[in-house]
């Protein structure tokens, strides 16, 4: 694999920072793991995480981390984390320049 490139935006990491504050603990990272399954082949998932493992790649902007592991690292090379709240809802997206296919959802997609 080439140099590992995940970019988190600003708007992910001002809501990063909030998870951050409302849970207490200024240490946790945005974990991002890729899984099979999904409608369209994979899925994203997003969890909480205060521990970086021997094969996770750490990614950071003012302040905020995201850490992925190496195998997941394989779907999101040169990914952009963005969070965008709409009137509907607000969650973190992917935008994955490796996806030919998604879902509605924003969590699913093929490559």
């Amino acid at each position: 694999m080439t140099t590992p490139n995940l970019q988190i935006t600003e708007n992910a990491s001002r809501q990063i920072a909030l998870l951050q504050e409302k849970e207490g603990k200024s240490g946790i990272m945005l974990r991002v793991t890729v899984l099979g399954g999904g409608c369209s082949g994979f899925q994203y998932a997003f969890d909480f995480d205060d521990t970086v493992n021997a094969d996770d790649f750490t990614f950071e902007n003012n302040g905020a981390t995201v850490v992925a592991d190496a195998t997941s690292m394989e779907f999101l090379q040169g990914a952009i984390i963005d969070y965008e709240q709409t009137m509907v809802k607000s969650a973190f997206k992917i935008k994955n320049p490796n996806a030919t296919a998604a879902c509605g959802c924003g969590k699913s997609f093929g490559v």
